[in-house]
């Protein structure tokens, strides 16, 4: 009777097993509420004890770090094979954002796996299921297939798994970068969230094509609170200098602002490769006026919202306040605001937003984070390339910048360049930006089996 044959760790059954793996890691991590409500109110010690179980089952020595009680961040060094390569960061956040379940086909926690309606393919259902749950079970499963086969990769990788990135990051990245910046000692590059999932296009002909975005830039946030102040009286005899109108005037110059085209070099090399995968045919100038910008986005199809929300600055107004009874003309209202700026475009901000409060309004920063950029044209970017590929030949990966913010802007302060890899296939139909956040989030099983063999492939680069 033969002995049993341990599969290659390059071999199908031995990356099936760490997908399993991932499966199996994603659905006790969503299981274990991490829910972020903002302002502190939050609590990812269940995930983070969980994943460090997990990562020293892979013989690693992970630390449980925190900045205020059941704050957990969780951080690992996974040692490679040349000691004088640059260490690589894999980040990503253990919080989620809150989810109402009598809105939810499937209760958000239970981590269950059912058809998705749109695909009718099987997915893994539960908050957390995109936003990123996903991608910490993913790194972690890797790593675990490494143990069992007796791999290492070329290159010290630095796993910090971290919380509050659904908020400010002040319990997880911010007071990682603080108080222990010993800990990401040689890392030169870092991946996290915000990109490499397959967006579904069509080219010039209608025929489909598969993108594959990768995050080089960030617009930074600018959380603003804007305060007007006047006199308070009587709301029969109302005073002149009314704060609740000053402040309306601005909120309302605010929104009405249509910010200028401000086009940074990842944005122009995202619009170049996106219209050359798509073979859409280029103008003379079809970048310089917002006109001219707007209708080749246009020709871009579905692909073109990775480009559209950041090509300008923007500023949301978000929140009022003001007043606490009828009849009375308040003293002071406030408001709040959500800005986004590019890179390069930060000073361009702060004048604008002084020119459209105006002088009955102040405004100050309630929260920001820098916008960030990385480039295109290095090594670890080909390398990014170069995994999706291997795993989607046929498909194209496209540089973009991030609308939205994460924690490599945090992480950036350290000299790390950042990059948006989240590796996820998912089929046709199933919008990725609308899961986000989203009532029924979930994530294909397929897609996650993807994710590993495209990390596997990256992070062993």
């Amino acid at each position: 009777m033969g002995h049993p044959v341990t599969p290659s760790p390059d071999s199908t059954d031995a990356l099936a097993a760490a997908g399993d793996d991932a499966l199996h890691l994603a659905r006790e991590l969503i299981r274990r509420d991490s829910t972020n409500r903002g302002g502190g109110d939050g609590d990812e010690r269940a995930s983070a004890e969980f994943t460090a179980e997990a990562l020293t089952d892979a013989g690693l020595d992970p630390v449980l770090l925190e900045a205020a009680p059941r704050r957990s961040n969780v951080v690992a060094r996974v040692p490679g094979t040349d000691p004088g390569a640059p260490a690589l960061l894999v980040h990503g956040h253990l919080d989620v954002v809150p989810a109402e379940a009598s809105d939810w086909t499937v209760p958000p926690f239970s981590g269950e796996v059912a058809d998705c309606p749109v695909t009718g393919v099987p997915a893994l259902w539960g908050r957390g299921a995109v936003d990123m749950k996903n991608t910490i079970a993913m790194v972690t499963a890797v790593v675990r297939h490494w143990a069992r086969h007796g791999l290492r990769p070329r290159r010290d990788i630095v796993l910090a798994f971290v919380a509050d990135e659904e908020d400010s990051a002040a319990y997880g990245a911010d007071h990682l970068v603080r108080e222990h910046p010993g800990l990401f000692e040689g890392c030169s590059e870092g991946i996290g969230e915000g990109g490499g999932e397959t967006v579904h296009a069509r080219d010039a002909d209608g025929r489909p094509v598969r993108l594959y975005p990768v995050g080089a830039a960030e617009r930074g946030s600018a959380w603003l609170t804007l305060r007007a102040k006047g006199t308070a009286g009587h709301g029969s005899r109302p005073p002149r200098d009314n704060a609740v109108g000053a402040l309306a005037e601005a909120i309302a110059r605010i929104d009405r602002h249509e910010w200028p085209l401000h086009l940074t070099p990842v944005t122009r090399a995202s619009i170049d490769a996106i219209a050359s995968a798509l073979g859409v045919d280029r103008t003379p100038g079809d970048t310089d006026t917002a006109e001219a910008l707007d209708a080749l986005v246009s020709r871009l199809g579905v692909a073109g919202g990775l480009i559209g929300p950041t090509t300008r600055n923007s500023a949301a107004p978000t929140m009022l306040s003001a007043g606490y009874k009828v009849n009375v003309v308040p003293g002071e209202a406030t408001a709040a605001v959500d800005g986004r700026v590019l890179p390069g475009a930060e000073d361009q901000f702060a004048v604008t937003m002084s020119e459209l409060t105006g002088d009955r309004v102040s405004w100050e920063y309630a929260h920001g984070s820098p916008p960030v950029d990385a480039p295109v044209d290095s090594p670890v970017f080909g390398a990014l390339r170069s995994a999706l590929l291997a795993h989607d030949p046929g498909a194209h990966v496209v540089p973009v910048c991030l609308a939205g913010g994460t924690d490599a802007k945090v992480f950036s302060r350290l000299g790390i360049d950042c990059y948006g890899f989240s590796p996820l296939a998912q089929p046709a139909g199933l919008d990725y930006t609308k899961l986000l956040h989203g009532v029924d989030e979930r994530v294909p099983v397929d897609g996650l089996r993807f994710g590993v063999r495209a990390l596997d492939t990256f992070l062993r680069a």
